[in-house]
C-alpha cells in the first residue's frame, strides 16, 4: 500500500469520527432553537430547531458516505474505455494504478466533506455558546479552508491527463 493511499484512508476514518462525534456533542449542547444564519454585523436572522440540523446533517452524512464511498468501490469494475479520462489506452495497460488513483480521489472527496461537516459542526455549537464569546466572524477562516480543501481535491485527478509512469522492472 502506498503511503497517499494509506493517509487518505486514514484520514476517511478519522473526518468519520470527526462528523459522528462532532454531531453528538453539539446536538448535546445546541439550544433548542439554533442561529444558522447571520446579518453583516453578526446578528442571527435565521434560526432553525435542533433536530432539523441533526437530520440535516445525518443526511449529507450518509450521501456522502454511502454514495461516494460506494462508488469507489465499483470503480475497479468499470471498464476503463467508460471512464471519463484522457490517455484511457494508457490507462487500461495500468489498470492498478488507474484504480488506486481514482479510489483515493473518491476517498478523499469523502474526507474533505466530512472534515468540513464536522468544523462547521464545531463552529456552529461555538457560535451559538453562552459560554464562549465568538461570534460569527471569528470562523471566518473555516470558508478559506473548505474552499482550499476542495479546491485541492478537485485538482487530484489532473494526475490523469498525462500517460502513467513506466513501473521500475528489478
Amino acid at each position: 500500500m502506498k503511503v497517499t493511499t494509506f493517509v487518505i484512508k486514514v484520514w476517511r476514518w478519522m473526518s468519520l469520527l470527526l462528523v459522528i462525534g462532532a454531531l453528538v456533542w453539539t446536538y448535546s449542547v445546541f439550544p433548542q432553537t439554533v442561529a444558522v444564519d447571520f446579518s453583516e454585523t453578526g446578528l442571527a436572522e435565521k434560526y432553525l430547531e435542533k433536530e432539523h440540523i441533526f437530520y440535516i446533517i445525518m443526511g449529507l452524512f450518509l450521501l456522502n458516505n454511502v454514495l461516494i464511498t460506494g462508488l469507489a468501490r465499483h470503480i475497479p469494475k468499470v471498464d476503463p474505455m467508460h471512464l471519463p479520462i484522457l490517455n484511457k489506452r494508457a490507462w487500461s495497460q495500468h489498470r492498478e494504478a488507474l484504480n488506486e488513483h481514482l479510489t483515493n480521489w473518491l476517498f478523499c472527496l469523502v474526507a474533505v466533506i466530512n472534515t468540513i461537516i464536522g468544523f462547521s459542526l464545531f463552529a456552529l455549537a461555538t457560535v451559538n455558546s453562552q459560554q464562549y464569546k465568538l461570534d460569527v466572524f471569528d470562523f471566518s477562516w473555516l470558508y478559506y479552508v473548505g474552499i482550499g480543501l476542495m479546491v485541492i481535491v478537485f485538482l487530484l485527478p489532473l494526475r490523469l491527463l498525462w500517460a502513467p509512469a513506466p513501473e521500475d522492472k528489478l
